[in-house]
């Protein structure tokens, strides 16, 4: 018999023997609520050698693939879009097929569990068993940045208390010190520079020369601080104007109140007022008495701003020969506007003097804005 007749027989045998060494993979896919799921798509990606199979979910949520060389692979589920879950190193085998099952509602529990636990650093026996080295050490991990963090968290909200605690009974030297280890603890928060800021302001009242200077410009570093963070905060523009103000830096004052007035026009009466008061102080009348104006046309019912321009204007007021004083135009108006806002104010004492003195009439009745006006009485 020639050669190549006898030799036909094992290469048929050889190609069957290929053609046998093919395996199969199945499983079903439910959805968070436990449902079979239609249409997952179920990528097969084979691990040993490269190649690539994808196959979706039935009606029923069942899936199976065949024909698939035996090999090692990655089975993963994706939804929507997304991969939703994966096994790895799932390594197939002849005759039945190898079952791959996914439960989104399953592993969203387990993932809720894991992360309960990643919080309490507590494990159930089941847990500690199913999870590989790499997710114990990442529970570890997280055990221990939580740790780390609550202690931090407790220690910066301790220092902030007592910083707070410390400014209500006027201990700012106190405070300054528990806010600047807070701001060390967390150099993020706005309101742990705002509160510094004012501390140092506070103590910069209590001294003089070089030691107040360095208290108001502490105070001016911890506002800015506080404006890195809160840049659009309208009231720490105000608290950094009036610091400014302090160190007679009228024109970095000026630049911060209008900043304040830009960002937050509803407090503009206020912050009109502020610098007006300011100004007093520092003996720049002109520029108070623009401010004080200001106020009232900002806000109508500023009956302090009324009061303390009408006051502002009568600096500027002569006297005649004969003893009678002749005050600027709009005085006598702002002391009645003040009396009308406040009837019983702290200075309509001290308006009605002022407009006595100016020869002014002094109405003997006021009643507070939005007051109803009595009936008219009848005719006999």
């Amino acid at each position: 018999m020639p050669s190549f007749l006898r030799t036909l027989p094992l290469s048929l045998l050889f190609a069957g023997a290929v053609l046998a060494q093919t395996s199969q993979i199945e499983g079903v896919v439910k959805d968070a609520s436990g449902q079979p799921l239609k249409d997952a798509l179920i990528k097969i990606e084979r691990k040993d050698i490269k190649g690539s199979y994808k196959v979706k979910t039935r009606k029923k949520g069942d899936y199976l693939h065949a024909g698939l060389p035996l090999g090692t692979y990655t089975i993963v589920c994706e939804v929507n879009g997304q991969d939703v879950d994966k096994v790895d190193n799932v390594r197939t085998k002849l005759g039945d097929p190898t079952v791959i099952n996914f439960d989104l509602k399953a592993r969203a529990d387990q993932q809720q569990a894991m992360a309960k636990a990643a919080e309490t650093g507590q494990l159930t026996q089941e847990q500690a068993r199913d999870m590989t080295p790499e997710q114990k050490a990442a529970i570890e991990k997280a055990v221990k940045e939580r740790s780390a963090a609550m202690a931090k968290n407790k220690a910066l909200n301790d220092s902030f208390n007592q910083g707070m605690e410390a400014m209500k009974t006027k201990q700012y030297p106190t405070a300054i010190e528990q806010f600047g280890k807070a701001s060390e603890m967390d150099p993020k928060q706005h309101v742990i520079w705002g509160q510094l800021a004012e501390a140092h302001a506070e103590v910069a009242k209590t001294k003089t020369g070089a030691e107040q200077e360095a208290e108001l410009a502490k105070s001016v570093e911890a506002y800015n601080k506080a404006l890195e963070l809160m840049p659009n905060d309208g009231g720490y523009h105000n608290n950094l104007a009036l610091v400014y103000a302090k160190m007679k830096k009228f024109p970095e004052m000026q630049g911060e109140i209008e900043k304040a007035i830009q960002l937050d026009p509803t407090q503009a009466g206020k912050y009109y007022f502020n610098m007006g008061a300011v100004l007093t102080n520092a003996g720049q009348a002109d520029a108070a008495c623009t401010n004080f104006k200001k106020a009232t046309e900002a806000d109508a019912n500023y009956a302090d701003a009324y009061y303390q321009y009408g006051i502002c204007l009568t600096n500027k007021a002569q006297v005649k020969p004969d003893g009678t004083m002749v005050a600027p135009e709009g005085t006598s108006e702002a002391f009645q506007k003040y009396l009308a806002l406040k009837p019983d104010g702290p200075n309509a004492e001290s308006a009605k003097g002022m407009l006595q003195a100016m020869g002014g009439k002094v109405e003997t009745q006021y009643s507070a804005p939005g007051a109803k006006k009595p009936a008219p009485g009848r005719k006999k």
